[in-house]
């Protein structure tokens, strides 16, 4: 199954794909409408807040991209984030594509981490995240994070209605 953000091709039967393989199209579909929403943001957008406490438009495209890599730390050492220290600390903000790039292999490798397990893992590994009182079954845990950026997109959404800018068409 290809990874980039391209279109899906539903061709293939569903019948024919295990959990493994629904949890990746399901990341690739919500990144892929992700990029096709983020691309439609005009550069001079990026600083644009709804208010002080608010994440700008940049901001919140790299605190969905930062998450994920931060879920899959949390996936890997099952719930304990310890010592964790994200890789875009300090990492000045410049725009879409060098963010998209920046976290291209992190990507790459949530997915290599995803496609190894089996099925009885996500029904057995336990995600406990004692700090937020969480505790979640692996193939659980995989769909909220996903969840995460869907989320964020729809606030994305919201972001340019009260901008007053074109919003790109997700539900294609």
């Amino acid at each position: 199954m290809a990874r980039g953000a391209g279109h899906f091709d539903w061709n293939m039967h569903l019948e024919s794909m295990n959990s493994i393989d629904i949890i990746l199209l399901n990341f690739m579909e919500i990144r892929r409408r992700s990029i096709k929403l983020w691309s439609g943001i005009a550069p001079e957008n990026y600083d644009w807040r709804p208010d002080e406490k608010a994440m700008s438009v940049l901001e919140m495209i790299r605190h969905v991209l930062e998450s994920e890599h931060l879920f899959h730390v949390i996936v890997e050492r099952r719930g304990n984030l310890a010592d964790y220290v994200s890789p875009w600390e300090g990492l000045p903000y410049k725009g879409l594509e060098e963010e998209l790039e920046f976290s291209a292999s992190y990507r790459e490798s949530f997915f290599d981490m995803i496609e190894s397990c089996s099925a009885q893992e996500l029904e057995e590994v336990i995600i406990n995240r004692t700090e937020v009182n969480q505790k979640r079954k692996l193939g659980d845990y995989l769909m909220r994070i996903a969840y995460h950026e869907s989320v964020h997109t729809g606030q994305m959404l919201d972001y340019l209605r009260t901008m007053g800018v074109e919003r790109p068409i997700v539900w294609d």
